[in-house]
């Protein structure tokens, strides 16, 4: 019985026509065959399972396949593109980085670089994960690599480039690698389900797809585990329990939940998600993908281009992106991917996941923004109204207040006695006449005894018989403007949690 070989070996690309989602660094690599514009060295890099060795080898084999075809391909047919694709070939030499980093390392392939090809036209060295070599292995390298022997040429390929020197990548021709999109690997996996005579649905691709973020081997050895795991048809349930996703259908239930106020919802997805063992920080990411989906359909509709969705799935989101708002999905989306690291070094993940989808529960009920600033502008026209017309009677009011003093000043002032009423009656006693006419309780001599005139009483200001004027902005000592409408932001500003804030 032949042994079982994974999915991402048995279906390795073997042909420039067979990369996915590389079609400009395919189109380059193949003209420079045709026109024989070759360099002495290329560096490769990009991200995890985007296709940098599987381009490195079908370079290899291009350069030395026996029986090229008009188009550029190796023919897989002739000794050599064999050999290569087995591993056997004595022309194409790869290295791992990781563990042949050191100045020896390369010092055995400088003094071996010299020997001539065994079989093919080109000596080929594959070096993979070269950021992993040394300061000194780089600098051994130097010499050799800008001016190698006629028919040597060098293959790097590394996923963190800024780790190379520059040295090092002045003598590379440098091709980054793009992240395949979801759709490409979708088709491609579908292309190899056929193969396999295997069924399975469009649904489940899209989220091998989705969770494979841009690599086309994460997305075959995921594949490759879901057929392990169903016997019949591959369904889009039976990923998401290999995957621990939860189903769509838990966020628009949480959507319901806010609109209708229902926050007992909130405690029962929480509790689905842990008793079904579901990986909180995936959930996370998901309602975070949910409202960019949300916000995407507010923004270009349903029938985007930027949108990867079914017919039922379309009807879903619109529905749901009627009970948002613009704002309030961008500030739901930033909330949540804060939240990621509270909930990844929370003590009680539970009470914090419970305490996001609260948040988002409750983001129904805040004034948006923009309503708000609205309100407020309103309310600071009404405020300013009644100041104006108060300034324009100001002199009139003081004029008429100067007039009630003038007149009480005129007025003689009258001493009326106070009579007691006593129980005992009062004895009246005579007075002689004295010089003295009257002596005040106090013993201090009033203006009146020593022959002066009385100033009139300082009378108070007189009360606005209108309501409450509100009093116009004054300068305050830093400066600054004041307004009575200042504790309106005040609450403004604790409604928004510190998002909106007075210049």
């Amino acid at each position: 019985m032949p042994e079982y070989q994974v999915i991402a070996r048995k279906f390795r690309p073997q042909r420039f026509k067979d990369v996915v989602g590389q079609e400009a660094i395919v189109t380059t690599l193949k003209n420079a065959l045709k026109n024989k514009r070759l360099a002495q060295a290329y560096l490769f890099c990009g991200s995890r399972g985007t296709g940098k060795t599987t381009l490195a080898r079908i370079f290899a084999k291009a350069l030395n396949c026996l029986s090229l075809t008009d188009e550029g391909e190796p023919c897989n047919k002739c000794s050599s593109c064999r050999e290569i694709t087995s591993g056997a070939s004595l022309d194409v030499l790869e290295i791992d980085g990781a563990s042949h980093r050191g100045i020896e390392d390369i010092r055995q392939i400088n003094e071996t670089v010299g020997y001539a090809s065994a079989s093919g036209q080109y000596k080929v060295y594959i070096i993979d994960e070269v950021h992993m070599l040394t300061k000194e292995a780089f600098n051994a390298l130097l010499k050799t690599l800008e001016e190698p022997p006629p028919k040597v040429k060098f293959f790097f390929a590394t996923t963190e480039p800024h780790k190379v020197l520059p040295t090092i990548l002045s003598r590379c021709q440098r091709y980054n690698l793009n992240r395949i999109p979801a759709q490409q690997i979708a088709a491609k996996l579908r292309s190899i389900a056929e193969s396999l005579n295997v069924e399975v649905e469009d649904e489940a691709l899209r989220l091998i797809a989705q969770r494979a973020e841009g690599g086309l081997r994460d997305a075959e050895s995921l594949f490759d585990q879901i057929i392990a795991f169903s016997d019949g048809k591959i369904g889009a349930d039976a990923v998401g329990s290999i995957l621990g996703l939860m189903p769509r259908n838990a966020y628009f239930e949480l959507d319901r939940a806010g609109k209708d106020g229902n926050f007992i919802k909130v405690f029962e997805i929480a509790q689905r998600i842990f008793s079904e063992g579901k990986d909180l920080l995936h959930f996370i990411e998901g309602l975070i993908e949910h409202f960019r989906t949300i916000l995407l359909v507010k923004l270009s509709g349903p029938n985007s281009i930027l949108l990867a969705l079914s017919a039922a799935e379309k009807e879903q989101y619109q529905a749901a992106a009627n009970l948002y708002t613009q704002e309030q999905c961008l500030d739901l989306i930033d909330y949540l991917i804060e939240s990621q690291n509270q909930i990844r070094f929370s003590a009680c993940g539970r009470i914090a996941l419970e305490a996001v989808l609260l948040h988002v529960v409750r983001s129904h009920f805040r004034l948006p923004i923009e309503q708000l600033v609205q309100r407020l502008s309103e309310l600071e026209g009404e405020i300013r109204s009644p100041v104006q017309t108060t300034n324009l009677n100001t002199e009139a009011q003081r004029h008429r207040e100067n007039t009630e003093i003038r007149k009480v000043e005129e007025k003689p002032v009258v001493k009326q006695e106070v009579k007691k009423v006593e129980e005992k009656p009062v004895i009246k006693q005579e007075v002689k006449p004295s010089l003295v006419t009257s002596i005040s309780e106090d013993p201090t001599p009033t203006p009146a005894d020593l022959g002066r005139k009385m100033q009139p009483a300082a009378l108070p200001p007189p009360q606005p018989v209108t309501a409450k004027v509100v009093t116009p902005p004054q300068e305050a000592p830093n400066g600054k403007k004041t307004h009575d409408y200042d504790t309106l932001f005040h609450f403004a500003a604790i409604e928004l949690e510190g998002k909106l804030q007075k210049k």
